[in-house]
């Protein structure tokens, strides 16, 4: 018969930091990577583990040359911990949509495309106007998961936003072909059979889900696409140093001086502008407060998003050729 009478004893010994330590290393699988998660040493894990083993008296990792495999009673406390901080989490959201004074720190996460040529300036005035909040931008290209409190407002470029979530669509952003202007210069029209046969610049193969970006992959021919990036920022500065004509977001292109614009926008290139959040927190005032001030001012600067400015195209065609050219 198990010693239910000792059983219940070590329980006793146990706290929620114990459980959240099970869970880390049942994730990640490795001492020195669940520390870094927590915030502690890889010999305090190590020696914690070995007393929350001896208190409930079963080992809950198997040690493998591969990491650390979680024990079936390894496993039930890592689930137990999982199912637990969600509660908490949940709680905590439920608690900051009911907040009376919209006042405290707001995490917004978008990428660094958004930040530095569009959201930066309409950040500052936010924060003029509302001086009660404090932003923490959290900068990622991958969506942070807004159940677990990551962030409570993501800005987004996308046309499927995730179900879980709601929020406000302020513009759509168009996407156009530039040049460098100085490549451009005589100010006549662009035969597009022409730039075929140029070098072209490119988002990578992990941003392949980019319209543009396929389309592009599809048309040109390989040999022809002679420099890659993995981020628009970089893309825009390689069209500017004169690398390769390239699709670029209108609001970034179309404030550079050093670029022209060659083509007006596809307009199945664009995709859309996202303000979301979690339902728990659309009630809470400093959530509230933010996405009525993004929207109006995002709205405002809409022409500029969705490519409207009164920019002549340089060229004669956008027809794609029938099949990818060869040099």
């Amino acid at each position: 018969m198990p010693d239910t009478a000792g059983m219940t004893a070590s329980m006793k010994t146990l706290a929620w930091d114990d459980f959240r330590l099970i869970k880390a290393i049942a994730d990640r699988r490795a001492l020195p990577a669940a520390a870094s998660s927590l915030g502690l040493n890889h010999s305090t894990v190590f020696r914690r583990l070995g007393q929350i083993e001896e208190a409930l008296g079963v080992k809950l990792f198997e040690r493998h040359r591969s990491g650390y495999v979680a024990t079936p009673a390894g496993d039930e406390m890592a689930q137990l911990a999982e199912r637990v901080d969600g509660d908490i989490t949940a709680f905590a959201r439920r608690l900051a949509g009911q907040e009376i004074k919209p006042a405290g720190e707001l995490r917004v996460t978008t990428n660094d495309t958004l930040l530095v040529d569009l959201l930066t300036p309409v950040f500052a005035a936010f924060l003029v106007q509302c001086p009660d909040i404090r932003l923490d931008i959290l900068l990622s290209n991958q969506s942070l998961n807004l159940s677990r409190r990551d962030a409570d407002v993501a800005i987004r470029a996308t046309d499927n936003p995730p179900e879980t979530l709601v929020g406000r669509r302020p513009a759509r952003i168009a996407w156009a072909l530039y040049g460098r202007g100085a490549d451009f210069a005589d100010g006549g029209e662009v035969a597009m059979e022409s730039l075929w046969q140029r070098n072209w610049v490119s988002l990578g193969e992990q941003f392949g889900a980019l319209k543009a970006v396929r389309y592009l992959h599809q048309h040109v021919a390989p040999e022809r696409i002679v420099y890659k990036v993995n981020t628009v920022l970089g893309l825009a500065e390689a069209v500017e140093a004169g690398i390769g004509v390239g699709f670029l977001p209108c609001f970034i292109a179309d404030t550079r001086p050093g670029l022209t614009r060659l083509a007006q926008p596809d307009p199945g290139f664009a995709a859309d502008l996202w303000l979301l959040t979690h339902p728990d927190l659309r009630h809470s005032p400093r959530v509230r407060l933010f996405l009525d001030f993004m929207a109006g001012e995002l709205a405002r600067m809409k022409p500029l998003i969705e490519g409207a400015l009164a920019i002549s195209p340089r060229v004669t065609t956008a027809s794609a050729p029938d099949e990818v050219l060869t040099s």
